[in-house]
């Protein structure tokens, strides 16, 4: 047991965490480790790989993604800014490499020297976008909002140039609830409503795959040679129904066996099969419960940095976990997004650990004291006492 009286490192670290936050993602993590268990082997069996091939590369993952994450909890306020601006400096430049030297996939080029950069992007881009609106709210000298405004088309363009509609999608819509934390006034709300609608509407006649997708959703053509022309969402349906309530048990799903990427976007279908769909409410209440945890750090947080950070950083998680279980039930197209913390994937692993380092970092409970210092720190004399 750490002592309150011993003043290292560790000992703050331990009592100023939010355990309960840490208690959650902690859970998720084993709860990945348990389903890609059930999820990843028919895979393995149909690249003609070990059964076990891709849990054991996801333990190899996890290794560096939780040093990444109790690292970046470590880090202070100010050291989350700085980190994350590097991060973002780099992924945007990697992002953009990826145009011109990037690994085509399907007809994109997402990724290079073996990452995926645009998934470091997205944490990072929050904390930055973060910082400027929290300079813009409590500095009049410094045009915060005016930079965020700078960084949206700066950052989502190289992404819809790959293209990754999906992770635009996602970034947009948390960039725009933070322009909205930050007071816009209500032209700006009809005005950037008016252009992501205007946005979404030349995606879907510019882009034919993305058409494909929305028309595939909207109204399904008929099947081929007897197979659905939307295959992922029709199995994943028939995943659900077939596990029922309390599922077939570990390991004796069948549906999982011709379902694409069930160890990746479509894992929340082999959990429905297998452990059942009260199985998967429970999962969707974890998810809940980190989400609502953080909005509530954040309306208590007295640091305008760390609460914006805070919100974003938990909408990011609540809307990509959000969009991978949407997919699965076929309420929303397919999007190539993986489920955090539960679906395979290294680049998308680590990112997320970074991600939760930085919101336990800015959620770690500090004297009111210290707070405001660092403010003054960044914006001049204290503020007087009430």
């Amino acid at each position: 047991m750490i002592s309150r009286a011993e003043r290292t490192p560790i000992s703050d670290w331990a009592w100023t965490i939010d355990r309960w936050l840490l208690a959650g993602i902690a859970l998720l993590i084993v709860a990945g480790l348990v389903f890609g268990m059930a999820g990843s082997p028919p895979v393995a069996e149909r690249l003609h790989l070990s059964t076990f091939h891709f849990v054991n590369r996801q333990v190899a993952y996890l290794l560096p993604a939780l040093a990444v994450m109790i690292g970046a909890s470590f880090l202070s306020p100010r050291h989350v800014r700085r980190a994350a601006l590097v991060v973002f400096i780099v992924s945007l430049a990697l992002v953009v490499a990826t145009l011109f030297f990037g690994q085509e996939v399907k007809g994109a080029r997402r990724w290079i020297f073996g990452i995926q950069p645009s998934e470091f992007l997205k944490p990072s881009f929050v904390v930055v976008v973060a910082w400027a609106f929290s300079e813009g709210a409590r500095r009049k000298d410094v045009p915060g909002n005016w930079l965020a405004l700078l960084l949206f088309p700066l950052t989502i363009g190289p992404l819809v140039l790959q293209p990754d509609f999906g992770q635009t999608m996602l970034i947009s819509v948390v960039w725009a609830a933070l322009f909205f934390m930050a007071g816009l006034h209500l032209i700006w709300v009809v005005g950037l409503g008016g252009l992501g609608a205007t946005a979404a509407l030349l995606a879907y006649k510019f882009a034919p795959h993305v058409r494909a997708r929305v028309d595939a959703f909207l109204e399904p053509p008929p099947p081929v040679a007897g197979v659905p022309t939307n295959f992922q969402s029709e199995t994943a349906l028939e995943s659900f129904k077939a596990g029922s309530w309390f599922g077939k048990g570990p390991g004796e799903g069948t549906v999982k066996r011709i379902l694409p990427d069930s160890h990746t976007d479509f894992i929340f279908a082999v959990i429905g099969e297998e452990f059942g769909v009260i199985v998967c409410i429970v999962l969707a209440m974890v998810f809940a419960f980190i989400v609502v945890r953080g909005l509530f750090s954040a309306a208590r947080n007295e640091d305008p940095f760390c609460r914006f950070a805070t919100a974003g950083l938990v909408m990011l998680f609540g809307l990509q976990s959000c969009i991978n279980m949407a997919v699965n039930v076929h309420l929303m197209p397919a999007k190539g997004m993986t489920l955090p913390f539960v679906s395979y994937g290294g680049s998308s692993l680590i990112s997320l650990s970074l991600g939760m380092g930085f919101l336990l970092a800015v959620t770690r409970k500090r004297p009111r004291t210290r707070v405001l210092t660092e403010v003054a720190a960044t914006s001049g004399p204290l503020p007087a006492a009430a």
